[in-house]
């Protein structure tokens, strides 16, 4: 059984990059651009790993990490990924409980790498 990714990111480009890079990988990629949709997209996907942006329309990333962390129902791994590189964004994501903290721009060698050790693959 193939793990499951969903991307939370509101930047086309990057939903499309990051799909390509990790179907190619043999996962299973879902996206979704919306905050205020987002926990309703972890809850019925229950992916193994949330690809999370720190800005997004309706509702920020810091929020949604909040929420995956209270909810009782869905625990992903969280990589949240940022343009967002000040530390205390980082600190604050990490006190939160974020998995892993990147900034964009990312090398795809190094994200591949990163998900790859989240996932256990």
């Amino acid at each position: 059984m193939s793990k499951c990714v969903l991307i939370v990111e509101d930047e086309p480009n990057i939903v499309e990059s990051l799909s390509f890079l990790l179907g190619r990988e043999g996962l299973e990629v879902h996206a979704e651009n919306d905050g205020a949709a987002a926990m309703e997209q972890i809850e019925t996907i229950k992916p193994d790993l949330v690809i999370l942006d720190a800005m997004l329309p309706n509702r920020s990333g810091f929020d949604i990490l909040r929420d995956i962390q209270a909810s009782q129902t869905a625990m992903p791994m969280v990589l949240m990924l940022t343009a967002k590189g000040q530390p205390r964004d980082r600190q604050m994501a990490e006190e939160i409980g974020v998995d892993l903290f990147m900034t964009k721009p990312f090398s795809n060698s190094e994200i591949i790498t990163e998900i790859r050790r989240l996932l256990g693959i």
